[in-house]
C-alpha cells in the first residue's frame, strides 16, 4: 500500500496537484499510463507526458458575469476550469476582477490575486439584480440536493431538497434551465424527477409493501421496471421535470399541468405585467414512441410550451400550496407549426420571444443541420394562443454566394444576448471553419459579422457589458485571449466594432509552450471538389476547407510528418480555435491537416445534405483531395502521413486505411464506427446509421427490424468491408461505457486486423464514454497517439 499526501498548489491563475509519497517502500501506482512498452519508447513516454502536462494545465473559461454595483466599479466574475488528473475530475474556480473604463475609451481589468475554488458546486446563477447568488450542489449519492442563497457578504439561506422530491438538478447545457423570477422570490429549474417506488422483499423473497429496504432489517429492494433514457451521457438519469422553489420559505413543488410524456428543459420566466398571469416558458421533448440518443443530436423534435403558475407569493404560514393547478392550467404548445424550437429568449422589454430551430435536422433526419431563428410577438395582456404567428428572422440558408453569410449554426444562445435597443442580439455562430460573432436585428433580420473577418481566429461570446461585448478569441496556434468590443458608429456605413486585448492571468502558460507555439503557423485552405457533376446541387460543388498547421522554422526541403485529423458527426465541424491536444501534437514535430469535408456544419444546407447516403465515398474522396492538395502545394511529403479521428472521424480513418492502404503509415481511431450492420442493433441512435448509409429517405427505417438487404447495404458502406486491404498499424482508443458507438464496433475491426497480421494496439477506458473527456482519458489518449505516431512516422 502507498501512503501519500496530496498537496494542491495554487498560483494566481491555476493549480497543480502534487502527490508526495511517504518513505515507506511501495510499488508505484500511477494512473493508467503504465502500459507494456518497449524500452526504446519509454523515453518518448517520459518526455511527451511532461510536455503534455504543460498544455493540459492551461485553464478554460466556461462562463462569465458582469455586475453593476451601486457606487462601485463594474465587477466581473469568470468561471474557470482545469483538469485534476489525480481525482480524474475537472476543478472549477472563480476568477474575479474590477473593470475600469477610462475617458480615452480604454478598459482595464484589475484581477484578484487568486482564484476561489468552487468545490462541490454544480451551478451558480446570479439573480436579475445581481443582489443574490444561487449556488446549487448536486449530490453524488442519495443525499439531498442543496440550494444556497448568497448575498454580497454571506450565505443567507440553505435548503436541502430530499430525493423524494427530486434528484440532481440538470447542468448538462441542454436540458439545463435555472431561472429567477423578476422580483427574485422564486426560482424555476429542471431536475430529475423522483425515482418510482421499487418492490421490496424479505430475506426469503416474499414481497412486502411499504417497507423500508434496509438489509440490516432483513429486507432488500428489487429492480423495478426498466425505463428508456436519452442515451449517451444520460444513462441512469431520471427524466427532466420542472420545479419551483420559493427562496423565502424553501417550499418546492413540481409544476403541474405538463404532460408526463414530455422531458423538460431550458425554462425561462415570461415577462410579467401587473394584472396579467405568471407564465413559465420551456422546451419539451416527447418520449413517444421511444427515446433516442439526444446528445449531439439536434434532430429530436421539440416545441416551446407555456404553463401558467399561480399562488407563487403565499408565505409558508399559509396553508395554501406554492402552486395551484386546475384543468385550465395545462401547458400550451406555442410552436405547433414548426418541428423544432429551443433556447427561448425574451427581449428585455418583453415584447418578443426569440428561439432557435433545428427543423432542417428534424425534417431530414441528419443529426445536425443549418439552424433558423424565429420570433413570436409576446402578448402584452398575457393571453396566449396556440396559433401564435411565428416570424422567420433568419431562414435556413441553402447555398450562399462566396463571402456571404453561410447560414446560422449555433450550439447555444447566451442567457442575456441583448443590446439596449431591445431588438439586437449578439450570437456566436459557425462560419465555414471558424466561429464568429454576429449581431442580429430580430425585427429587420439584418445580420452583421462583427468579429474581425480577416483572420484565422475563432470567437465566442462570454457576456455583455451594456452595448459592449466581452468575448474570447483563439486560433490553433494562439492560446485564448479575452477581448472587449465596442461599437463605433459611422455616418456613411454600418456600425463597426473596435476590439481591445484584455490582459488576463487565466490563460497564462509556460515559457516552453509559448516558445513552441511561436514556431508554428496556421492557414485555412480552400479545396476544390474533384467529383462535381451536373446532378449535384450548387452547394455540393463549392469548395470545402481544411485547417493546416505547420512549422515556420523548418527547412522547406525537409517535411514534418503529416497527421490528417477528421471530426466526427459527420454533421459537425473542426473550428479554428485553440485545442490543447492538437497544439501539443503540432508542437512535437507534426504538421496537421484538419479537414472539414462536405457535410460539415458552416457551409450551407446544400453542402451539408450532399453527404447522407454517400458516406464512405464522398467524404473519403474529399479527405484524399485535401491530402493531395497540400502535397501539390509542397507542404507535405506523401511518404509520412498518419490519420486519426473520433466517431465518424474514426469511420473515415478506418475507411481510408482500407481504401488507400499505401497512403498511410499509421492510424489512430477513437471510438470509431466500423460496421453499420453491427452498430444498428446496439447504438442509441439507430436512425443515424440508416440516414448516413442510405440517405435521408431512410430516416424512419430504424423502427423495423433490418432486412437482409438492409444489412448487406449497411455492411457495404462500412470500413469493415475494406479491412482485408489494411496495412497501416492502428491504435484503437475505446470508451467501455460508450452508448453511441459501443465498443464491439471497434473491437470487431481491431480483431480482424490482428488476424491478418496488422499491428494493432487497443486501449480501453473502462469508465469513460463516447467523447473520452475524463481528464486521465484525455491525457492518456493523446499521449499514446503521439508515441504511436512517433514510432511509425519518425
Amino acid at each position: 500500500m502507498i501512503h501519500s499526501i496530496v498537496a494542491y498548489c495554487w498560483s494566481a491563475d491555476q493549480f497543480r496537484a502534487v502527490a508526495i509519497p511517504s518513505l515507506h517502500k511501495a510499488k508505484a501506482n500511477h494512473f493508467p499510463i503504465c502500459l507494456e512498452m518497449h524500452n526504446e519508447i519509454e523515453g518518448d513516454y517520459a518526455y511527451l507526458s511532461n510536455l503534455l502536462q504543460d498544455f493540459t494545465t492551461i485553464p478554460s473559461i466556461h462562463k462569465a458575469w458582469l455586475f453593476n454595483s451601486p457606487g462601485l466599479q463594474l465587477q466581473g466574475m469568470f468561471a474557470v476550469s482545469q483538469p485534476d488528473l489525480l481525482t480524474n475530475k475537472r476543478r472549477t474556480s472563480i476568477v474575479s476582477c474590477s473593470i475600469l473604463k477610462e475617458s480615452d475609451s480604454s478598459v482595464k481589468f484589475l484581477w484578484a490575486p487568486f482564484p476561489i475554488e468552487m468545490s462541490g458546486v454544480s451551478m451558480i446563477v446570479p439573480s436579475p439584480s445581481a443582489s443574490k447568488l444561487l449556488v446549487i450542489r448536486n449530490p453524488e449519492n442519495e443525499a439531498p440536493c442543496c440550494f444556497e442563497i448568497w448575498s454580497s457578504s454571506r450565505r443567507e439561506r440553505e435548503f436541502r431538497i430530499p430525493q423524494s422530491l427530486h434528484g440532481s438538478v440538470y447542468d448538462d447545457g441542454w436540458f439545463e434551465g435555472v431561472s429567477w423570477n423578476m422580483d427574485e422570490t422564486c426560482v424555476a429549474y429542471v431536475a430529475e424527477e423522483p425515482s418510482p417506488a421499487k418492490p421490496t422483499f424479505n430475506d426469503l423473497g416474499s414481497y412486502k409493501k411499504g417497507v423500508c429496504a434496509d438489509k440490516n432489517l432483513g429486507y432488500w429492494k428489487g429492480q423495478g421496471d426498466w425505463e428508456e433514457d436519452w442515451g449517451e451521457t444520460y444513462a441512469g438519469k431520471r427524466p427532466p421535470a420542472l420545479f419551483l422553489i420559493n427562496i423565502n420559505s424553501g417550499d418546492v413543488q413540481e409544476v403541474k399541468g405538463i404532460d408526463k410524456s414530455l422531458s423538460i428543459g431550458q425554462v425561462v420566466w415570461a415577462p410579467f405585467t401587473e394584472g396579467s398571469e405568471h407564465y413559465l416558458v420551456f422546451v419539451g421533448w416527447s418520449s413517444k414512441p421511444r427515446k433516442l440518443g439526444i446528445k449531439y443530436c439536434s434532430n429530436r423534435p421539440c416545441a416551446l410550451y407555456a404553463v401558467r403558475v399561480r399562488a407563487l407569493y403565499h408565505e409558508s404560514k399559509s396553508n395554501e400550496p406554492l402552486l395551484q393547478s386546475t384543468e385550465e392550467l395545462h401547458a400550451v404548445n406555442l410552436t405547433q407549426t414548426i418541428s423544432s424550437a429551443f433556447f427561448p429568449r425574451f427581449s428585455p422589454d418583453g415584447k418578443f420571444l426569440v428561439f432557435l430551430s433545428a427543423r432542417s435536422a428534424v425534417d431530414s433526419g441528419v443529426h445536425n443541420a443549418t439552424n433558423s431563428l424565429h420570433r413570436i410577438n409576446w402578448p402584452t395582456d398575457g393571453k396566449l394562443f396556440q396559433s401564435s404567428k411565428i416570424y422567420d428572422i433568419i431562414p435556413v440558408v441553402m447555398c450562399a454566394e462566396d463571402g456571404c453569410f453561410p447560414g446560422l449554426y449555433c450550439t447555444a444562445l447566451h442567457n442575456n444576448p441583448w443590446l439596449s435597443d431591445n431588438c439586437t442580439m449578439i450570437i456566436s455562430s459557425i462560419w465555414h471553419s471558424s466561429e464568429v460573432l454576429l449581431s442580429v436585428n430580430v425585427l429587420s433580420g439584418e445580420i452583421l459579422h462583427i468579429s474581425p473577418a480577416d483572420s484565422n481566429f475563432s470567437w465566442n461570446l462570454l457576456t455583455l457589458d451594456g452595448n459592449n461585448i466581452v468575448a474570447v478569441s483563439s486560433s490553433p496556434i494562439d492560446v485564448p485571449q479575452i477581448k472587449y468590443g465596442m461599437a463605433i458608429e459611422k455616418v456613411t456605413s454600418n456600425t463597426t466594432w473596435s476590439w481591445l486585448n484584455i490582459s488576463s492571468p487565466i490563460f497564462r502558460c509556460s515559457d516552453k509552450v509559448i516558445s513552441l507555439l511561436s514556431s508554428l503557423q496556421c492557414t485555412i485552405l480552400r479545396i476544390s471538389v474533384k467529383d462535381a457533376h451536373d446532378c449535384q446541387t450548387k452547394g455540393a460543388t463549392k469548395p470545402f476547407e481544411a485547417i493546416f498547421v505547420s512549422s515556420k522554422t523548418k527547412n522547406k526541403d525537409v517535411f514534418d510528418p503529416l497527421i490528417v485529423i477528421l471530426h466526427g458527426g459527420p454533421q459537425d465541424v473542426s473550428l479554428s480555435y485553440f485545442s490543447k491536444y492538437l497544439a501539443f501534437l503540432s508542437s512535437v514535430g507534426y504538421s496537421l491537416l484538419i479537414v472539414n469535408y462536405r457535410g460539415s456544419l458552416g457551409f450551407g444546407e446544400e453542402a451539408l445534405q450532399s453527404l447522407p447516403g454517400k458516406v464512405g465515398s464522398q467524404d473519403v474522396n474529399d479527405v484524399l483531395s485535401a491530402i493531395d492538395h497540400v502535397i501539390n502545394l509542397g507542404l507535405a511529403s506523401p511518404s509520412k502521413i498518419a490519420v486519426m479521428g473520433i466517431s465518424h472521424g474514426g469511420f473515415l480513418t478506418t475507411h481510408l486505411i482500407g481504401q488507400a492502404p499505401d497512403k498511410f503509415v499509421a492510424a489512430a481511431a477513437i471510438n470509431p464506427v466500423c460496421n453499420f450492420s453491427l452498430m444498428i442493433g446496439t447504438t442509441d441512435i439507430p436512425d443515424w446509421c440508416y440516414v448516413e448509409a442510405c440517405g435521408t429517405i431512410a430516416r424512419n427505417c430504424f423502427t423495423l427490424p433490418p432486412s437482409a438487404e438492409d444489412l448487406t447495404l449497411l455492411y457495404s458502406k462500412s470500413p469493415i468491408s475494406h479491412v482485408s486491404k489494411v496495412k497501416a498499424p492502428t491504435l484503437f482508443l475505446l470508451g467501455a461505457q460508450d452508448l453511441r458507438v459501443p465498443i464491439f464496433d471497434g473491437l470487431q475491426y481491431a480483431r480482424a486486423l490482428k488476424e491478418k497480421g496488422v499491428e494493432v494496439k487497443i486501449i480501453m477506458f473502462k469508465n469513460d464514454i463516447h467523447a473520452l473527456k475524463r481528464p486521465q482519458s484525455d491525457l492518456e489518449c493523446y499521449l499514446n497517439i503521439a508515441v504511436w505516431f512517433n514510432k511509425y512516422c519518425k
